[in-house]
């Protein structure tokens, strides 16, 4: 049935060569492993929406749920395929027969390596090997076979001080002189201090598993988050950090056609946490392919051969499927194609008690090499990253990004977030009052400095009808 970002099929063959048990082997693993999805699943969404004691508007709320429920249901579907391809074996080619070799001789004493990971992280190992007694009574000791594992992770400070942040951005104080003023009586935020604590945790957990661990890159992708104020009581969250890239959204009354490759992606997101009512008719592009996906996963149920595990997994899937659709249809998104906007995990986003926290719809300047980029906090991400921003805005500040090169790999992005800033109705984007309204609230904590303005964004899509007026026909 399935095959972030525009980032699966298997030909006919016959019995496999290496054997039909193989095969009810792997059936029966691949049983265990989706039996498991759909409750582990549910208990990361309880884990990340249980910080909104006080549920945000509906519909956004809700949006921010299937955005976690296919993030999650993604990241396992790519795990069990990858554990699905170490179990199937490559077939040897046949040698011709070669001379025996002499006896071989039993290993003894330590065996070291030493290499880099992919993750870029060194990574040294130690075997010890030792003579033993007889399998039979190896076997039954505890300590004839054992590993242990330690991971050395130093957790880094928040930068604090005007010639911290500055390291990462020389003229940041030119940019934005205000920020002199603020910084003595600036606030390290407690969401830093959040931040990577659910990056230890993560890889506390992944490293108890021994499964695939947060880069090294992505375990330092922030430099700072500090909670400033100015003289006027403006609130500013501060953040400064790396930018990677998000490519989802979708909305029919400005783009009512997408190239195909996304349109039936099972990976790509057709919605972002800032949405709002539609204003045509025409029907969202993703639609489609979300149907269609409905339409192979409702013949796998009717298929006999389908296990009873896979039938429940299908179940569940189309579940989210036709929820996504009815969303689909009621409601238009951000595109990060087109549209200027930054991404702020989501336990901030869905967070009630602290006033700097960020929500949907706040309004942000971005900061690198001496340009000021004007946008809104348009979408929720992972709990154990930050630094994330849409596509039109990577690809202003580097032509060469895509969803899978970011644009910028240091920590010299500084956010500027103005929590609190959002309008009461959100609607599409109007780049030049969101311009406006930023200008506005960067003369609250000074302005910007002699001889920078803020960047002006092209409208690349036509506008929908102003709100009120009827719904238009395709």
């Amino acid at each position: 049935m399935e095959g972030k970002n525009v980032h699966r099929g298997s030909g006919g063959k016959g019995i496999p060569w290496f054997g039909i048990g193989f095969v009810i082997l792997v059936l029966a693993g691949v049983g265990l492993l989706f039996t498991s999805i759909p409750g582990k699943i549910s208990r990361h969404l309880k884990e990340i929406l249980r910080s909104a004691p006080q549920a945000a508007d509906d519909a956004e709320q809700e949006t921010l749920a299937l955005q976690i429920e296919q993030r999650l249901r993604t990241e396992y579907d790519e795990k069990l395929k990858a554990e699905l391809a170490a179990l199937k074996p490559t077939k040897q080619p046949v040698k011709p027969s070669e001379p025996a070799p002499p006896a071989p001789v039993m290993p003894q004493g330590k065996v070291t390596d030493v290499r880099k990971l992919g993750i870029g992280i060194p990574f040294e190992t130690e075997v010890v090997f030792s003579q033993g007694q007889t399998a039979v009574v190896e076997r039954k000791l505890e300590d004839s076979f054992t590993a242990s594992y330690q991971l050395k992770l130093r957790l880094p400070k928040a930068a604090q001080d005007i010639s911290e942040p500055g390291k990462g951005h020389p003229k940041l104080s030119e940019i934005l002189p205000g920020l002199t003023k603020m910084l003595p009586d600036a606030k390290i935020s407690p969401w830093y201090v959040t931040l990577y604590k659910n990056k230890s945790e993560r890889i506390r957990r992944d490293a108890n598993a021994l499964n695939e661990l947060l880069t090294k890159h992505n375990v330092f992708d922030c430099n700072t988050i500090l909670h400033l104020r100015s003289a006027g009581g403006r609130k500013v969250f501060f953040m400064q950090a790396e930018m990677d890239v998000v490519s989802d959204g979708s909305d029919g009354d400005r783009l009512a056609t997408m190239p195909d490759s996304i349109v039936n992606s099972t990976h790509y997101q057709p919605f972002t946490s800032y949405g709002w009512p539609k204003r045509t008719k025409t029907p969202n592009p993703m639609v489609a392919g979300w149907e269609k996906r409905i339409e192979n996963g409702t013949k796998e149920l009717k298929d006999p051969a389908t296990t009873a595990d896979r039938k429940r997994w299908l179940t569940d899937r189309i579940a989210m499927l036709r929820r996504g659709i009815s969303d689909l249809k009621a409601r238009s998104y951000l595109i990060a194609e087109y549209d200027p906007f930054i991404v702020i995990p989501v336990n901030l986003l869905t967070d009630r008690s602290d006033p700097y926290a960020p929500k949907v719809g706040d309004y942000a300047v971005v900061i690198h090499a001496g340009k000021a980029y004007p946008c809104i906090v348009g979408d929720g991400g992972p709990t154990f990253k930050v630094g994330e921003a849409s596509l039109r805005l990577a690809k202003e500040i580097n032509d060469r990004a895509s969803p899978y090169s970011r644009p910028v790999s240091d920590l010299s992005v500084s956010y500027v977030v103005f929590p609190g800033t959002r309008e009461p109705k959100a609607g599409p984007p109007d780049y030049e009052a969101w311009r406006q309204k930023c200008h506005e609230l960067l003369q609250e904590i000074g302005g910007l400095g002699n001889g920078y303005e803020l960047h002006a964004w092209t409208d690349l899509l036509p506008k929908p009808p102003e709100d009120g007026a009827p719904p238009t026909a395709e």
